[in-house]
């Protein structure tokens, strides 16, 4: 007598449709993390450009975001090789009218547990390159507003306002027994006319026991002499006061370099008004 021939049963055509659910999802899942992760690795070169703009020197390394990137790209390809790995496992089980466990609890906990540790740690990494950046522009906006290169002018926050910061200039003129030859009210004479303008004032000043060996040095600095101070309010109600730099008002007039201290003074000037 024959041995009973064993049927094997087919799975139904739903249990075909909802593994292809199941596998689809997983690749967009795949494809979110790697459209994901190449977004966090342009997000270093994106802050260079900004930094590159902006002619920031010292540019930080942002290479942190390539990695992130790159790890997130890479576990979106991993997702969609295991997805295809599995849904192949699946289908034959379903032929063979049986199905084991897919291990699909354990790929989407892992999956989730990984993108919240990644998130975490892109978390602390743009609230650190915020604080830094941010760190950074208050320096350079606490040294300098604009550079030196250029124009030659140095361009200084004051925590005061304008007609404090000029009678703190006024005061130690006066200590230093240094002459103040004219103060020009710039806001005042453009009201005088009709027109509005915030607060700046010029204050011209100097001594001829300083000022004439630099004439006699570089008769061409009768230019920029005698020194000026300027002290102006931005567009927020900051006062600021600008002045020429003593290394270039040097190299401008090629004054030797021993004479230098009769026009950094200036310097020390607008540091002490500033405070």
């Amino acid at each position: 007598m024959d041995a009973p021939t064993q049927i094997t049963e087919r799975a139904e055509l739903r249990d075909y449709l909802a593994a292809e659910r199941t596998f689809l999802a997983w690749i967009r899942t795949g494809l979110a993390l790697m459209g994901f992760g190449f977004v966090v690795a342009r997000f270093g070169l994106f802050l260079q450009q900004l930094r590159f703009i902006d002619q920031t020197p010292a540019t930080p390394s942002y290479g942190v975001s390539l990695w992130f990137g790159t790890a997130l790209i890479a576990v979106g390809v991993v997702v969609n090789l295991s997805s295809a790995w599995r849904h192949i496992r699946m289908v034959r089980e379903l032929h063979q009218g049986k199905l084991t466990d897919s291990g699909s609890l354990q790929q989407a906990v892992a999956t989730a547990v990984f993108l919240a540790l990644v998130g975490l740690a892109m978390a602390i990494y743009l609230v650190s390159v915020r604080a830094s950046v941010s760190f950074q522009s208050e320096g350079r906006e606490e040294k300098s507003m604009a550079a030196t290169t250029k124009t030659g002018i140095i361009n200084k926050p004051s925590s005061h306002s304008v007609e404090q910061t000029v009678e703190m200039l006024k005061n130690i003129l006066q200590s230093k027994e240094v002459a103040l030859f004219a103060l020009v009210d710039h806001s005042g004479e453009a009201e005088k006319v009709g027109m509005k303008m915030r607060p700046t004032k010029l204050l011209i000043f100097g001594s001829p026991k300083a000022g004439t060996p630099l004439m006699l040095a570089a008769p061409s600095i009768a230019i920029d002499l005698p020194l000026k101070v300027l002290v102006w309010e931005d567009d927020q109600g900051k006062a600021w006061i600008s002045y020429n730099s003593p290394d270039y008002l040097r190299e401008r007039h090629g004054l030797p370099q021993d004479l230098l201290q009769n026009i950094a003074v200036v310097e020390t000037l607008a540091a002490r008004a500033g405070e």
